[in-house]
């Protein structure tokens, strides 16, 4: 399993669908994504969802990152995922 952290320059489609477990959306433009797929294959998936020309990154996460100021529950989602 892997986490990858997703940056949009439009809000997330509330019915992403694409080869995950879970996406957590942490705030509008930003999720975190529970997968066992590959780096490429949810960006495109992210990407086909997004408008043409959106705006977008995609990376995996190796360590929880420092956070402040987003979605309720978004740590303790990570830390059930990431020692």
């Amino acid at each position: 399993m892997s986490v990858y952290v997703a940056w949009t320059g439009e809000p997330l489609p509330d019915d992403l669908v694409g080869p995950w477990h879970e996406v957590w959306v942490a705030a509008e433009q930003l999720a975190f994504i529970d997968s066992d797929d590959t780096l490429s294959r949810v960006y495109h998936e992210v990407k086909w969802s997004l408008p043409d020309g959106t705006a977008l990154a995609v990376s995996p996460l190796v360590s929880r990152p420092k956070l402040k100021g987003l979605r309720p529950g978004t740590q303790n989602w990570l830390r059930d995922r990431i020692a």
